[in-house]
């Protein structure tokens, strides 16, 4: 490892974040009730202009009145270049309980961005007492916020998690898609004709990339990485094949634009028993031959060293943290 030292950020379990408008309360006591390990209460895209202040109002209200568990409770503020966010943040942190963990920012595009949030939140915690510090969620949605993402996941020691908006990052980079996320048709290649003149098509996965690179910049930060929405909600399978491809990266978690999806997403976060109990083997073996000086064992037919012991502990630690609650 460098000698640098990488500051985790707070291992909270994120397998299913679920998205609620702050204007529909109707849906705060069924989110509370819901599965899904975290829940950011929405003040942005889905609030209406003219309905933000009363959601304001509906989110303070509900962060104090609410038994939401032991779920990661955030708010998303909107976007830093609108009117709408210092208010946002003021009426938040002055008004709301300290059962608020995070706030979740939207379109970030430069690490000046998360500064200046950093030190309106300071300030107000500080005028106002708070005891716990609210921590980042950030969401890189621009071809902007792209190409400065390792100065933003670095921006704040408050940084927590970075999520992949990508609906708003195809319109960034005029992407030609109008759907939110999953795969795209006319993302393939073709191959040599066969000696019937046949050529299939293979899709491809547009998203490589972006998730590939995100998830370099916050785990290099350390910072949970989490994938963003999947539109389609009727499409569970589809779903499940864009979380497993984001969790295959080192994505730990994915949103929930609908109740539908939190059992989905908590599955495909989640370690099968028997990759669990496997990686008990590594460990296991790993020990047994520590204890003889070697620094390396066959397993199975594989060669296992320390790197094994990583993963193998990664995968075991996760399934103690699900399992405790």
């Amino acid at each position: 490892m460098s000698f640098k030292t990488v500051r985790e950020a707070p291992d909270r379990l994120n397998r299913s974040e679920l998205a609620v408008p702050g204007s529909q309360t109707k849906l705060f006591e069924k989110a509370a009730r819901s599965a899904a390990d975290a829940i950011f209460l929405d003040l942005e895209d889905a609030v209406a202009p003219a309905d933000k202040p009363q959601a304001r109002k509906n989110i303070v209200q509900a962060l104090g009145d609410i038994d939401w568990g032991t779920k990661l409770m955030s708010v998303r503020i909107n976007a830093p270049d609108t009117h709408f966010m210092y208010r946002d943040v003021v009426d938040l942190l002055e008004n709301c309980s300290e059962r608020l963990d995070v706030i979740m920012i939207p379109k970030v595009g430069t690490a000046e961005d998360v500064y200046a949030l950093d030190m309106l939140v300071t300030q107000i915690e500080n005028a106002m007492g708070r005891k716990k510090r609210i921590g980042f969620e950030l969401i890189i949605e621009t071809a902007l916020g792209m190409q400065n993402i390792s100065a933003i996941a670095a921006a704040s020691p408050r940084n927590e998690s970075l999520h992949f908006g990508v609906a708003d990052y195809a319109a960034s980079t005029r992407a030609r898609t109008t759907s939110i996320g999953g795969a795209n048709p006319n993302y393939a290649i073709l191959t040599d004709a066969d000696e019937a003149g046949t050529r299939a098509s293979h899709w491809g996965d547009m998203w490589h990339y972006a998730l590939s690179r995100f998830v370099v910049a916050a785990r290099a930060n350390g910072l949970r990485a989490i994938d963003g929405p999947y539109g389609n909600y009727s499409d569970g399978e589809g779903y499940k094949a864009a979380a497993r491809r984001a969790a295959v990266l080192g994505c730990e978690g994915k949103w929930a634009i609908h109740p539908s999806q939190i059992a989905l997403g908590n599955e495909v976060f989640s370690p099968s028993e028997a990759d669990v109990a496997q990686a008990r083997r590594i460990i296991a073996a790993m020990a047994d031959a520590e204890a003889k000086g070697h620094g390396a064992v066959s397993l199975d037919g594989r060669l296992i060293d320390y790197a094994s012991i990583r993963q193998a502990q990664v995968l075991v630690k996760k399934a103690e943290q699900i399992a405790a609650m």
